[in-house]
């Protein structure tokens, strides 16, 4: 293990990691909070019909999820604001549909798509210094953006109809916080993959909400659990020569089962 953090290779995983669980905590919270982990979902797995497509043309994969990511962010915004109640078919749909497009165009292009599985399944030891520099960019504008609109996303966060009743632009900050959520998917695919993300993305923030309730305490509470689910999903996993991912999520697990043992413990109590 010592030797190991001597390896570039193994400090990238390490740094965007611990990135990556700084985004986790800001935009897991909202999730969270908000219960649209479906939404998430959906999100991420359309962002694979980005993949495919840029797969196909022989772009970076990375820029076309991020493009599908947004425009899915934004579809689906409009119909949760517009047709609650065909919501969950629509998003079901559009999850589909987005995964089909991605199968597809990949059938299509000639070859074999060798790293395919590191964006289903994830495979953070192959991060590179781009993939380290565009995550902290993300991270960068998460913060200004989060740090911009706390108060105004805490209130669609709580109550979307109190706060139109305010004239708080809820359509435009619920498209935007989707956005976010769309970005934070994008970074967290090259740490977990398609599969496994919503995981990453909610389970430290749950496990945070049973210790604290304040947004901001609960999103510093996410990142530091994110980083330890991450740094030591990495380094077991490096150790037991098993995929990155699944480990980090089974340790984001171990620590949800921990926070929901203690919430029981001082119920009981």
């Amino acid at each position: 293990m010592i030797e190991a953090l001597t390896l570039p290779f193994f400090q990238n995983a390490l740094f965007v990691g611990l990135l990556a669980s700084l985004a986790c905590g800001i935009v897991g919270t909202y999730v969270v909070v908000k219960r649209i982990s479906f939404i998430s979902g959906s999100i991420a797995h359309t962002a694979f019909g980005g993949v495919g497509i840029s797969y196909y043309l022989g772009l970076n994969p990375i820029f076309g999820a991020i493009v599908f990511g947004i425009a899915a962010s934004s579809l689906i915004g409009t119909i949760h604001m517009k047709f609650k109640q065909r919501e969950d078919t629509l998003i079901g749909a559009i999850w589909a549909v987005g995964m089909a497009i991605g199968i597809l165009f990949i059938h299509l292009t000639p070859g074999y798509a060798v790293d395919l599985f590191s964006y289903l399944f994830g495979n953070i030891l192959l991060t590179t210094r781009f993939d380290l520099a565009m995550v902290a960019g993300i991270d960068l504008i998460l913060i200004g953006l989060t740090w911009t609109f706390f108060r105004a996303f805490q209130a669609i966060t709580f109550d979307e109809e109190y706060a139109k009743v305010l004239n708080v632009p809820v359509f435009f900050l619920y498209l935007l916080l989707l956005g976010l959520v769309s970005a934070t998917i994008v970074i967290l695919i090259r740490v977990v993959g398609i599969i496994l993300v919503v995981s990453l993305l909610t389970l430290p923030a749950a496990t945070a909400e049973f210790f604290v309730k304040d947004l901001r305490k609960m999103m510093v509470l996410a990142s530091i659990l994110g980083g330890i689910a991450t740094t030591s999903g990495i380094g077991l996993s490096y150790i037991w020569n098993l995929p990155s991912g699944p480990v980090i999520i089974f340790g984001s697990f171990l620590l949800y089962l921990f926070g929901f043992g203690y919430r029981q413990i001082v119920k009981k109590s």
